[in-house]
């Protein structure tokens, strides 16, 4: 069963690593309306570390975690978040997930089962949709019709020539790549605007490189071309939509620190009232369906 939230909900972290420790504990401990209940790691010397840096406690058992928090945020690998999201909703916390929700559909799916059997929210967060600007760009593109196409490009250059990012360590990234990493970012600004995938064409590039070609529900196409493996001088984050208004750029957006506070607040919302989000584990299940498409396509090529 659901928990019920207090005045003021008690949210425990998962994860320990780079992107836990820039974004998810800055931003549970400054935020004013949560109570940062503690931290779980693999490691208990790293949570022991990132716990006392953000003025909570460390937990060395992951169920009592569970137990003294309304809600957990995960930043961990996607195939290590899924099956503690699946045991943190059968314990009645609502579940805060990273992109991807998991890199198998059966994962995806059990997530989803699981949080809809036990009637907690759910919110994945997906950078862009939390993130200002860009949150309110895709908003305001969606309320609009006439889309006829999309193009994008996210050129990240972890794995190119010279590149020191700590996140360049990360196991699954180094295995799944770009399209698994950026991918979902994407298609997170894709899918509200022009409409659900409905075909996918995909062929490889270099390295990790990947360039899709999509078919949307509302008659729209779009591209995509996402990496990893960019020289640092050509990295870049861009998408354009084309249609009746004309051309639209996607704006940047500010720090991550902020959009997880975003996303805190939409978990909390949802929560509260039992309005799914539009971010919720059935469109981090979708997001995954459409990224193991694309891989098949592309598998052996």
């Amino acid at each position: 069963m659901a928990k019920q939230l207090g005045a003021r909900p008690r949210i425990g972290l998962l994860g320990t690593g780079p992107w836990a420790g820039h974004t998810h504990a800055p931003a549970l401990a400054a935020h004013p309306d949560v109570e940062f209940s503690g931290v779980w790691g693999r490691r208990p010397e790293a949570a022991e570390a990132l716990a006392a840096a953000s003025g909570t406690r460390a937990y060395e058992d992951v169920d009592a975690l569970f137990a003294a928090s309304d809600a957990v945020a995960l930043a961990l690998p996607p195939d290590v978040q899924a099956p503690l999201a699946v045991r943190a909703a059968a314990a009645g916390c609502h579940v805060l997930l990273d992109k991807p929700v998991a890199t198998t559909v059966a994962g995806a799916r059990e997530v989803t089962e699981a949080v809809e059997a036990a009637g907690v929210a759910s919110v994945v967060f997906c950078t862009l949709r939390f993130a200002e600007p860009t949150a309110s760009w895709i908003e305001e593109r969606a309320a609009a019709d006439g889309w006829f196409l999309g193009e994008a490009h996210w050129l990240g250059s972890l794995y190119g020539s010279g590149s020191t990012s700590e996140y360049a360590a990360s196991p699954w990234r180094r295995e799944k790549g770009g399209l698994w990493d950026v991918g979902p970012h994407v298609l997170s600004v894709y899918l509200p605007v022009l409409g659900d995938v409905t075909e996918i064409t995909a062929a490889r590039g270099p390295g990790d490189t990947h360039h899709l070609v999509l078919r949307h529900a509302s008659g729209a196409s779009s591209t995509a071309t996402l990496t990893l493996s960019a020289p640092p001088e050509a990295a870049e984050a861009a998408l354009t939509l084309y249609g009746t208004e004309g051309r639209a750029e996607m704006p940047r957006w500010n720090g991550a620190v902020d959009a997880f506070g975003a996303a805190v607040d939409a978990l909390v919302a949802s929560a509260r009232t039992g309005a799914p989000h539009p971010c919720d584990a059935r469109f981090g299940l979708r997001l995954t369906e459409i990224l193991t498409e694309a891989e098949r396509l592309t598998a052996g090529r």
